[in-house]
């Protein structure tokens, strides 16, 4: 009877963890996790401003200002997709209040330039050419219009509603609306130059806004400080922190980000999901400027901006401004393409490709350590729940000189990594690679460098998590 009952036991031990580990909460949405697998993405400011020399107009730059003499969106498309972009955000509507397109609640708009003789559109022409190569489109619309005469008012709140659902209905699929956190200051306001404020986070009525854009694209991703669908990472330099959860604290309705650190690093015991998109312009300005052609970034430093949004559980906006004829320039241009050539050339060789995975325990037959290696996105290594400090060790073809990682886990199931280390095996013994990189938090994508060694083994040991572990992806480089 006893043998019978340990034989029982042992059954019942095996059945449940051969199961798949539970989801630790908070997790993200279908729609949130298909935007962290786009990565890169690009966005275009556009407006007054170009003609101005701006980069906040005051709002009474007269509609004429704005006149591009080539503007050819396809030409964007074309030069962002080969870059790698995924899709394009457009600022439809900047702090200064013109419209690139023709809004029937405003006379401040493309329809009173002299551009297309008043009846051209920028977002429907952007809008056609995404769709004709291949790319998502996303819009910018300001909270804050700094000429609109009933700015701070009930009426302008009315406005802006109407300006967004104008967007939503006329232009096709939007994968990104994104909601700028400026708001209140000095303005134009219909010619009364004065300075106005108001209470951002009542003020525009934000949770009737987020339905009404989920009424029309529920799987549409909405950028703003407060939630629901991917936050600012607390600076404008491109960079995540090193340690970066996708979840913030939030009072049940939004996410509430105590200070700009949080808004870098995340918050491990958050309970709302709430992933950071690192925006970074390719010049110093976010609008063009003749003077700043000779700035832009590039692309080694470009290269540094990927590793530090992308390689830290984030997703990189890279702006690229439009000039004054209409055109993204030779110098953008050409640091794009170098960019992507040496992107490419970063990973083009995964050391682990053909590599046998092994693990410190495995959960069961699906979940086996040959699943972080196989190259499927939705199988995965879980290891025993007993095991406290579950290693995965992967096993090269060859010794072979390596400096670089990815790892990947399964957030479909939660964030669940909070520390790991990395160590080679040396010959006779394991040894800890050499990084100045932090080795806490993973994600959707960590990717750590470090001093080059030359080894057939690499191992992966997961020091504390918030529930058992998940890696559905584990790469190796040598980067330059």
């Amino acid at each position: 009877m006893r043998s019978l009952f340990t034989t029982l036991a042992l059954f019942v031990s095996l059945l449940l963890q051969a199961q798949a580990p539970k989801a630790i909460m908070p997790v993200p949405s279908p729609s949130q996790l298909e935007w962290q697998k786009m990565e890169t993405y690009a966005f275009i400011h556009f407006g007054t401003n170009t003609f101005t020399d701006k980069e906040w107009g005051y709002g009474d730059a007269a509609p004429s200002t704005f006149n591009p003499t080539r503007l050819d969106c396809d030409q964007w498309a074309r030069v962002l997709k080969a870059a790698g972009m995924k899709a394009i955000i457009i600022t439809a509507k900047h702090h200064d209040g013109f419209c690139l397109w023709q809004t029937k609640y405003t006379d401040y708009s493309v329809a009173n330039s002299t551009w297309r003789d008043g009846k051209g559109d920028v977002v429907k022409e952007l809008a056609e050419a995404c769709k004709r190569h291949g790319l998502k489109m996303g819009v910018y619309l300001s909270p804050w219009d700094r000429h609109q005469a009933t700015y701070a008012t009930p009426a302008y709140v009315d406005y802006y509603h109407n300006q967004m659902r104008e967007l939503l209905t006329q232009y096709g699929d939007i994968f990104e609306v994104w909601l700028d956190g400026a708001n209140g200051g000095d303005g134009w306001y219909g010619g009364a130059s004065e300075k106005r404020s108001i209470d951002a986070s009542t003020y525009y009525r934000f949770p009737e806004l987020y339905k009404l854009v989920y009424s029309y694209f529920p799987n549409a991703i909405i950028f703003s400080d407060y939630g629901p669908g991917c936050r600012w990472v607390g600076n404008e330099q491109g960079f995540a922190g090193q340690t970066n959860w996708s979840m913030m604290p939030s009072d049940g309705n939004r996410s509430i980000a105590r200070s700009t650190e949080e808004l870098n690093t995340g918050n491990e015991n958050g309970t709302m999901w709430h992933p950071a998109e690192c925006d970074v312009s390719i010049r110093p300005g976010w609008f063009w400027h003749e003077s700043e052609n000779s700035k832009v970034r590039d692309a080694r430093n470009l290269l540094e901006l990927y590793y530090s949004s992308v390689g830290r559980n984030a997703n990189l906006l890279l702006n690229v401004p439009v000039n004054n004829e209409g055109l993204i320039s030779d110098a953008d241009i050409k640091s794009l393409m170098e960019f992507r050539a040496l992107l490419d050339r970063q990973f083009a060789v995964n050391l682990m490709k053909k590599a046998k995975a092994e693990a410190s325990s495995n959960r069961g037959g699906k979940f086996k350590a040959q699943k972080a290696v196989d190259g499927k996105y939705d199988t995965y290594w879980c290891p025993a729940s007993e095991d406290k400090a579950p290693a995965l060790t992967i096993n090269m073809k060859k010794a072979t000189d390596v400096n670089c990682i990815q790892l990947q886990e399964y957030i479909a199931l939660g964030q669940r990594v909070a520390e790991f280390k990395i160590e080679y095996f040396d010959g006779s013994r394991w040894q800890p690679v050499s990084t100045k990189e932090q080795t806490t938090t993973i994600g959707y994508k960590r990717l750590v460098r470090f001093d080059k060694v030359n080894t057939r083994q690499l191992r992966v040991t997961i020091l504390r998590s918030r529930a058992c572990p998940s890696l559905n992806n584990v790469e190796a480089f040598l980067v330059d």
